[in-house]
C-alpha cells in the first residue's frame, strides 16, 4: 500500500533535481557564482596636465622627424681569412686556398640634410659598401652613393637623387643638459621608423675607446643595432646627436656624436667628399694630480706641452714645452682627447686665443692652425705622450 506514494516521491525529487541542474545556457548552476559581476575600472580621468603634455610633445615629435629619417641597408663584400695559409700553391686549387670573400648585408638609418637628398649617417654603415638602398618614411626605396665618409669620427654623407624632400633641424648640442629628454628613431633590427625614449645621461664622453675623435653624448634612450647613423633628438625634434655605438656589456648606455662636433665634419663632406683637419704640432699629455696640487688647481684639468715641433702652429704662435693649456678659444679644456677634438674641428689658419700657464702666470697666445694634410703622417696629430 505504501509503494505507490513512495515511488510518487522518488519521481518528484528526481524532476526537482534535474530541473536544478539545468539552465538557460546549459551550464549547471553550481558552476555560476552568486555574486554580481564586478564592474570594470573606469580610465584614469584625473592625468596631471604635464603629464598629458609630456605625451603629446612626444607624439609630435615622432609626426614631425619621421619623415626626415630613413632605413638604410648596404651590402658588402669581405674578404675571409684564408684557412690553409701556408698550403703549397699545388694544392690551393683543391682545399680552397685562393682568396675567399663573402657577401654581407646590413642595416642602419640616417636623417635627410637637404632638400635634394643629402643624407647624414655612421660612416661604419656604409664602409666598403657595394650597394647602398635607401628607404624612405612613404617607402620609396632609392639608391644611394657615398659623397665621402670619416672614419675618425664616424661621419658619412651619402647621396639619392631626390627632390622636394623634408630636412632635418639640427639643434644646439652645446645646451644640453643631464637629464633632459632624449629621443632616437630609427631602424633597430630592421624595425623600421622605431622611436625610442630616456634622458641625457653625460656630455662631452671621451676615451670610450670608439673613435680616434671623441666627445660623444651618453644616452640611456635605447639604441640597438640598425639604429647606427639615426638622430638624437630633442623634445623640440631638433637633431642633437648621430647615434653610432652601444656598450655591449651594459643595458642603457649608447652614445652619439654630438651635432656641434658633426657640423663642419658634414659641411667638408658635401663641399669636397673629404675632411681636411687643423694641426698644432705639439705632443700633449694629461695633468697628474701632483701638478694639480703644485699649480693651486682644485682638480686635474687642462693638458701639458710635453714638446713642440720647431717649425709647426704652435710654436710660432709662441707656446713652448711645460706649459698647460686651460682653454682653447673661448672653451676651457678637459683633457688631451677634449684639445684633440676641438684642434680637429677648427678651421685652418683662423687665429685661435690660447691661455696657458706658464710660472704660474696666465698667458694668452694667439695660434693659427696649420693644415694636417701637409705635414708629415709621424708629426700632424696631436698625440698624448708616451709617459702617460
Amino acid at each position: 500500500m505504501m509503494r505507490t506514494p513512495i515511488r510518487l516521491l522518488l519521481l518528484i525529487s528526481a524532476a526537482v533535481i534535474l530541473g536544478s541542474c539545468s539552465s538557460s545556457k546549459d551550464e549547471p548552476l553550481f558552476f555560476k557564482s552568486k555574486r554580481p559581476a564586478a564592474e570594470a575600472e573606469p580610465p584614469v580621468k584625473d592625468v596631471p596636465a604635464d603629464i598629458l603634455s609630456t605625451q603629446r610633445a612626444f607624439s609630435q615629435v615622432s609626426k614631425k622627424v619621421t619623415p626626415i629619417v630613413v632605413n638604410i641597408s648596404t651590402i658588402s663584400r669581405k674578404k675571409l681569412v684564408r684557412p690553409f695559409p701556408d698550403l703549397p700553391p699545388l694544392f690551393e686549387e683543391f682545399f680552397g686556398g685562393g682568396p675567399q670573400t663573402r657577401r654581407d648585408k646590413s642595416l642602419g638609418s640616417g636623417f635627410i640634410i637637404s632638400r635634394d637628398g643629402f643624407i647624414v649617417t655612421n660612416e661604419h654603415v656604409v664602409r666598403d659598401a657595394e650597394s647602398i638602398r635607401v628607404k624612405l618614411s612613404n617607402d620609396k626605396v632609392y639608391e644611394a652613393r657615398v659623397v665621402g665618409g670619416d672614419p675618425k669620427t664616424d661621419i658619412a654623407v651619402i647621396k639619392i637623387d631626390a627632390g622636394d624632400l623634408p630636412v632635418a633641424v639640427l639643434g644646439d648640442s652645446d645646451r644640453l643638459e643631464v637629464g633632459q629628454w632624449a629621443i632616437a628613431i630609427g631602424n633597430p633590427f630592421g624595425l623600421e621608423r622605431s622611436m625610442t625614449v630616456g634622458i641625457i645621461s653625460a656630455t662631452g664622453r671621451s676615451n670610450v675607446g670608439i673613435e680616434s675623435i671623441e666627445n660623444f653624448i651618453q644616452t640611456d634612450a635605447s639604441i640597438n643595432p640598425g639604429n647606427s647613423g639615426g638622430p638624437l633628438l630633442n623634445i623640440h625634434g631638433e637633431v642633437v646627436g648621430i647615434n653610432t655605438a652601444i656598450v655591449a656589456a651594459g643595458q642603457g648606455i649608447g652614445f652619439a656624436i654630438p651635432t656641434n662636433m658633426a657640423r663642419p665634419i658634414i659641411s667638408q663632406l658635401v663641399e669636397k667628399g673629404k675632411v681636411t683637419r687643423a694641426w698644432l704640432g705639439v705632443s700633449i699629455k694629461p695633468v697628474t694630480e701632483e701638478e694639480a696640487r703644485s699649480l693651486g688647481l682644485s682638480k686635474p684639468a687642462g693638458v701639458v706641452i710635453a714638446a713642440v715641433q720647431g717649425d709647426g702652429p704652435a710654436a710660432k704662435g709662441g707656446i713652448q714645452a711645460g706649459d698647460l693649456v686651460v682653454a682653447f678659444g673661448s672653451t676651457e679644456v678637459r683633457d688631451p682627447s677634449h684639445l684633440q677634438q676641438l684642434v680637429a674641428v677648427t678651421r685652418i689658419g683662423a687665429a685661435v686665443p690660447v691661455v696657458v700657464l706658464r710660472g704660474g702666470r696666465k698667458i694668452t697666445v694667439t695660434v693659427r692652425p696649420g693644415n694636417a694634410d701637409s705635414a708629415s703622417s709621424a708629426r700632424r696629430i696631436e698625440q698624448e705622450d708616451s709617459a702617460r
